[in-house]
């Protein structure tokens, strides 16, 4: 069986989610968009906007600078001239993913068919089920409060029992679950629901494919997103079972799309998608918010990274060790320190609330790469300044890099 030292494995894996290519020269297009999904496959959604919403990031750290537009267009416009690109579902958690992936989910949406979560308050409305059915036909794209207002179901204030949700958002999560609706757009972050075969193209919703062929694809195209992964790592990337994992994977070996291989100090076997190359040379300077693809599974971050790390949001302020919504700072393919960050929109500045290095590493130079980070985030989220704060040993250096440039 093949070795990998950490090193190549550590370079695999960033040149896997598009690090190692240079940003393009001008500005970031659809094209661009759509051949970056077609490497990482999704962009997680996340409500928290502190600084930026996290479907938005994983563009930014690996196109640089680019209109926001152009991603929200592809994902919740259509025309003639400019299709859907993408769409929503429950690919990693709530995410965008191709609308051409849409079939390969199919099992995951009967499994879901009385919703992810609170399915007893589902299977009780059947009957509302219809009727939101119904609106929504009548109504078009619309938010469940409308399709509250539209039924008249529910008096103002009147609430489920948890999450403070009525039923029909219940419900109507449970349909967007099942697949029967889907997100047509989204307004301040509001999701729009409309009727799924009104949204996706009719050849994505004609395309049968069987589970175990689509859970086979998911795997390989977790296994070319990840560049060098272990079967759990491949799991995790859809959140996939070990019972639809194991069984695929081994597929996929033996018909060659997959190769076993060791990882120096990887206590469990490994798999590289046939003719994946190693690169020479570590490459991929980014700041990387918490939902990155390439540190969505915390385990194997740690494993290729040496670096451990947890979001504290639900971490009480006095007890976060680095802060509410800390960045990892990837230099030269390796994570060399992380920043806490706020867009604080009325004042025009990027807040550096505390930043860090990893032990070892050269705090001016990761001072100096940071900084141009920091500035290149803030030009492209309409801010002017970056205003670095108190905590953590990298904020003074960060402090004089920021005013050399």
């Amino acid at each position: 069986m093949p070795t990998l030292t950490a090193a190549q494995a550590r370079r695999v894996a960033v040149a896997a989610q598009g690090f190692h290519e240079p940003k393009p020269a001008g500005a970031p297009t659809r094209a661009h968009l759509k051949r970056l999904i077609s490497r990482i496959q999704v962009l997680q959604l996340d409500s928290v906007s502190v600084a930026v919403r996290a479907h938005y990031a994983p563009v930014f750290s690996r196109l640089g600078p680019y209109e926001r537009d152009v991603l929200d267009r592809a994902a919740w416009a259509h025309s003639a001239r400019s299709p859907r690109l993408l769409v929503e579902y429950w690919a990693h958690e709530a995410a965008l993913m191709s609308v051409q992936d849409w079939p390969l989910l199919r099992w995951r949406m009967a499994e879901y068919r009385h919703g992810r979560w609170g399915t007893e308050i589902v299977k009780k409305n059947a009957a509302l089920a219809e009727k939101i059915v119904a609106a929504v036909a009548e109504l078009g794209p619309c938010t469940a409060g409308q399709i509250e207002a539209h039924l008249e179901t529910e008096p103002r204030g009147r609430k489920g029992p948890w999450w403070d949700r009525s039923d029909t958002k219940w419900v109507a999560e449970a349909l967007w679950s099942a697949g029967v609706l889907t997100t047509a757009t989204r307004v301040g972050f509001a999701r729009h629901y409309d009727l799924t075969e009104r949204v996706l193209p009719p050849d994505v919703l004609a395309r049968e494919v069987s589970d175990e062929e689509a859970v086979r694809e998911l795997i390989l195209r977790s296994a070319g997103a990840l560049g060098v992964a272990t079967e759990p790592d491949l799991r995790d990337y859809f959140r996939l079972n070990p019972k639809q994992s194991k069984p695929a994977v081994a597929a996929l070996v033996a018909a060659g799309e997959l190769e076993a291989v060791e990882v120096d100090g990887w206590n469990a076997p490994a798999y590289l998608r046939a003719g994946q190359k190693v690169p020479r040379r570590d490459r991929g300077t980014a700041l990387l918010c918490p939902f990155d693809p390439l540190i969505f599974f915390r385990p194997r971050m740690e494993r290729l990274f040496d670096f451990h790390y947890r979001i504290e949001i639900y971490t009480p302020a006095d007890k976060r060790r680095f802060g509410y919504y800390v960045w990892p700072f990837l230099l030269d393919g390796e994570l060399v320190g992380r920043v806490d960050l706020k867009a604080d929109r009325a004042a025009g500045a990027l807040q550096v609330l505390g930043a860090f290095t990893e032990d070892g590493r050269d705090r001016s130079r990761v001072a100096a790469a940071m900084a141009g980070e920091l500035r290149s985030m803030a030009g492209w989220l309409g801010l002017d300044d970056v205003a670095v704060g108190e905590r953590g040993d990298l904020i003074r250096p960060l402090r004089a890099a920021l005013v050399t440039r």
